[in-house]
């Protein structure tokens, strides 16, 4: 039995679709079914039901998936303290985050940890929330910088890992200004407002859609372009194409100096938390010098 069928196993239970969970383990179809044959083959019965439709667990399939994390976990651990203790790990701590937390949070630390990463190297992977909260939990990152909100659920075991809040901000929806410094679109003006949309799998997008579906005092919107960047964004919102929903960190320079303006009031708006969590478990000391400077207040 191979460790990679087990992650196999439980990218499959969580994507419930062969072609997916193919995709997001970077194997082809074809390789990724042999995998999971393989694995029942080890098992000596079958783990997953095969027909049209999502893919779902049988009964023994069931029973086996925690197993399966849970000994994934406890690889992934011993082969990390293993590096560690070979030295090979210990001058390189991994963070998995957002792109745009990227851009903002982690850019404002990096001044801060200079002094701390001298001897040593921060590998910054930008990944979907639900990935990068997937390789903290399979003890392939040190840290795992997330969005958290109610309309945002990530599911990691309070018993293996903890959290501090490292930030608040929130979505503001913003126009290109005109000379007169008001929104170039503006919810106000009654008519349907061009609108920049987030792709359904990012999670800024989720925080949008759930406030637009939960606000009465939503605006009127078309759809204009959908997107799964920030960045690209706001540099259509630079060239007047619209309204996006963007951080109040990465605009409020933009909204102060009049080249950008909000689109509409504060009801409008999304708060939301960062939140860094990491294993309970003792990191290595250079991440555990990086914990204890991002954390101090």
């Amino acid at each position: 039995m191979q460790l990679k069928w087990l992650e196999d196993f439980i990218a499959l239970a969580q994507e419930r679709s062969f072609t997916r969970a193919a995709e997001l383990r970077h194997v082809t179809h074809p390789a990724f079914g042999r995998r999971i044959r393989a694995l029942e083959a080890w098992a000596g019965t079958p783990l997953v039901q095969r027909g049209g439709g999502p893919v779902t667990l049988t009964a023994a399939g069931a029973s086996f998936l925690e197993t399966a994390a849970q000994l994934a976990r406890n690889l992934a651990q011993s082969h990390e303290e293993l590096q560690s203790l070979a030295g090979r790990q210990g001058r390189t701590v991994t963070l998995t985050t957002g792109r745009t937390l990227a851009r903002t949070v982690v850019a404002d630390w990096l001044v801060r940890l200079r002094p701390v990463l001298q001897d040593g190297q921060l590998h910054i992977l930008t990944r979907a929330l639900a990935d990068t909260v997937a390789m903290l939990e399979r003890g392939e990152a040190d840290f795992s910088l997330v969005y958290h909100h109610p309309a945002l659920a990530i599911g990691l075991d309070a018993r293996q890992f903890m959290h501090v809040t490292m930030a608040t901000d929130r979505l503001v929806p913003v126009s290109r200004a005109t000379p007169q410094g008001l929104a170039l679109h503006a919810f106000a003006q009654g008519q349907p407002v061009p609108y920049l949309a987030y792709a359904p799998q990012l999670a800024l997008g989720r925080l949008v859609e759930d406030h637009l579906a939960h606000n009465p005092h939503a605006p009127r919107l078309q759809r204009l372009v959908e997107c799964d960047s920030a960045d690209a964004h706001y540099e259509y919102v630079q060239k007047g194409l619209g309204v996006a929903w963007l951080p109040w960190s990465m605009v409020h320079a933009d909204c102060k100096s009049g080249r950008l303006a909000r689109a509409g009031s504060e009801q409008m708006e999304v708060r939301f938390d960062v939140r860094l969590y990491r294993p309970k478990r003792r990191l290595g000391p250079l991440a555990e010098a990086l914990w204890q400077t991002v954390t101090l207040r």
